[in-house]
């Protein structure tokens, strides 16, 4: 459904508050992903050429699920090539986005886009998690491994401090059945962590978004 659409028409859509110069730096996404994919692989092969749909999209998913408010914190987790940090990072030019990936040249590649778009609310690291001494209202990622894991990782690190309608936690990017990986959380001394999740496909009605979720987890 979104394979060679019109980007500005569809984020205006779904989006209505953004200003023209935000639907500028979305209609820029795809060819700099494409540019810098040719030097760095940061995105499969198979999906470049539906970057939009696949990665852009994808992660504005969080922003149907949660607003970020100005002056919120986001830490975003094995960021890749900068999703979903980036796409909502244009989406949200008030609140201060921290990106961290292990590897090196997928943060030059991170660091070469938020410098083409002008982004100011970007930072990106080479590090792991494990080592960022901050908290944040929310930590985003896409699937970058089994949610017991990534809870491990990144406990301690999100703030006590509510402002949002959503409780401050995870935001997760997932697909398939969560059901078995999500159990062991409902458990024990676990039974204090909630976890909600939200269809994509009833914000974006796509075939490729039809199993795919957000999962928010209060930690």
């Amino acid at each position: 459904m979104y394979e060679n659409c019109d980007i500005g028409r569809v984020i205006k859509e779904h989006f209505p508050f953004v200003t023209d110069v935000q639907i500028g730096m979305f209609e820029r996404l795809p060819s700099l992903y494409e540019e810098w994919n040719e030097r760095i692989n940061v995105v499969s092969r198979k999906d470049i050429e539906n970057i939009f749909e696949r990665h852009i999209l994808h992660s504005l998913a969080i922003a149907k699920v949660c607003r970020f408010k100005p002056m919120a914190e986001i830490l975003d987790v094995g960021t890749g090539g900068g999703l979903p940090g980036i796409p909502l990072a244009i989406l949200f030019p008030e609140s201060k986005f921290t990106l961290v990936d292990s590897v090196g040249k997928k943060i030059r590649v991170v660091n070469e886009i938020v410098e083409a778009l002008g982004l100011k609310n970007v930072v990106a690291y080479q590090t792991r998690v494990e080592a960022v001494d901050m908290r944040f209202d929310f930590i985003l990622s896409r699937a970058v491994t089994a949610m017991p894991e990534f809870i491990g990782w990144v406990k301690g690190k999100v703030s006590p401090l509510n402002f949002h309608d959503l409780d401050n936690g995870i935001l997760y990017l997932k697909g398939g059945d969560l059901r078995e990986e999500f159990e062991p959380l409902m458990k024990g001394k676990n039974k204090k962590i909630r976890i909600k999740l939200y269809n994509i496909y009833d914000f974006f009605p796509s075939e490729f978004f039809e199993s795919k979720m957000v999962v928010h987890v209060k930690l």
